[in-house]
């Protein structure tokens, strides 16, 4: 692995390589402001390169949060920058701050398996294929991280223990729920559904981070196994 001041030295070797090329090879951490909006401005003008277009745009503004905060029409003024480049510019701009407020909410706390169905109910109930998806909570049942594991008929080699297990330790989780949905509309558990709960519940008590619920989601309604008390009923 390259020191930091090694990291320094390949940058400016490697200063003339063009930023797409640099990107690719380095990551887009050792792309510098310039070079990431050229990127997004992609062509220059008839009098000056992309990189002199992205330089001079980037000194019209005194910090990257007042780039944040320009205007169609301030972005317009700059030479070289006409309609649609501005409308690009911030199309970008809401992007990244549309990911940013994404980040923030995905901290959100699981209270209850009814709020948490009803979401999962809007996001899963017309997918045509199954989808089985995994939801790692901290120590304040907050969402780390939710994950769609597996997609396609929900059988016992599919949905293996290992697989969600795995992911569970790599994202640090207190605890999991569960979640697939039915296609066809009917929330109604299958034997498979439970005994693939009863087998990934027994995972977790071995590992130490238990399973919660395991709810089956179908097109207006939920099935909580906590909630229906048969958690490990494989009847």
């Amino acid at each position: 692995m390259l020191q930091k001041n090694q990291m320094y030295e390949v940058y400016e070797e490697e200063s003339a390589y063009l930023p797409r090329e640099r990107m690719e090879k380095y990551g887009e951490k050792m792309l510098s402001n310039q070079e990431l909006l050229a990127l997004i401005l992609r062509t220059g003008t008839k009098e000056e390169s992309v990189y002199a277009l992205a330089q001079r745009v980037l000194e019209v503004f005194p910090n990257l949060y007042a780039f944040k905060s320009a205007s169609l029409e301030e972005f317009q003024a700059i030479k070289g920058i006409g309609k649609a480049k501005s409308i690009e510019l911030k199309a970008v701009i809401e992007f990244g701050r549309r990911i940013q407020l994404a980040n923030q909410e995905f901290g959100e706390k699981v209270c209850s398996s009814y709020s948490l169905g009803q979401r999962l109910i809007q996001e899963l109930k017309d997918y045509p294929q199954e989808h089985f998806i995994a939801i790692f909570l901290n120590t304040k049942n907050q969402i780390i991280r939710q994950k769609t594991l597996f997609v396609g008929s929900l059988n016992h080699s599919i949905a293996h223990p290992r697989e969600i297990y795995r992911d569970a330790v790599k994202f640090s989780a207190a605890s999991i729920i569960v979640a697939h949905n039915h296609p066809s509309g009917n929330r109604e558990p299958s034997k498979n559904d439970y005994a693939i709960t009863k087998k990934i519940a027994e995972a977790g008590e071995a590992v130490g981070i238990p399973l919660l619920d395991h709810l089956v989601i179908g097109k207006e309604s939920y099935f909580s196994m906590r909630e229906e008390g048969k958690f490990f009923d494989g009847k």
